[in-house]
């Protein structure tokens, strides 16, 4: 099954009516479970989701699980940075850290909406 993250921009009340909206479509049982990173406005999704970060999600993805070490190898920049950058990741829920410590992309693809 393809997993797909939804990246908007919009206020924190948004979501409780995307959940109302998802609510009503449901026919008897649960809708399925939408993946959806918020952000309030487009100059904080950009300093979140920088070039070099995404960068690093799509040489990760394409990769596979690694240790932070191999990706920064990998992508020839300094461990540190990307350190820093799979910390923020990891916290926005881009990136996942195993058991074993290595990180990877869990999704197929992500998705933005940007409304005018």
């Amino acid at each position: 099954m393809s997993r797909t993250l939804h990246v908007t921009i919009s206020a924190a009340e948004d979501a409780l009516d995307r959940f109302e909206a998802a609510w009503h479509l449901a026919t008897g049982r649960a809708p399925p479970r939408l993946a959806v990173l918020s952000f309030a406005d487009l100059s904080l999704l950009l300093r979140n989701l920088t070039p070099a970060r995404w960068t690093l999600l799509r040489r990760l993805r394409a990769d596979g699980p690694l240790s932070v070490l191999a990706l920064a190898r990998r992508l020839g920049r300094d461990y540190k940075n990307v350190h820093t950058d799979v910390a923020r990741l990891v916290q926005l829920g881009l990136v996942v850290r195993g058991a074993d410590g290595r990180v990877s992309v869990p999704w197929d693809a992500v998705r933005a909406e940007l409304r005018l």
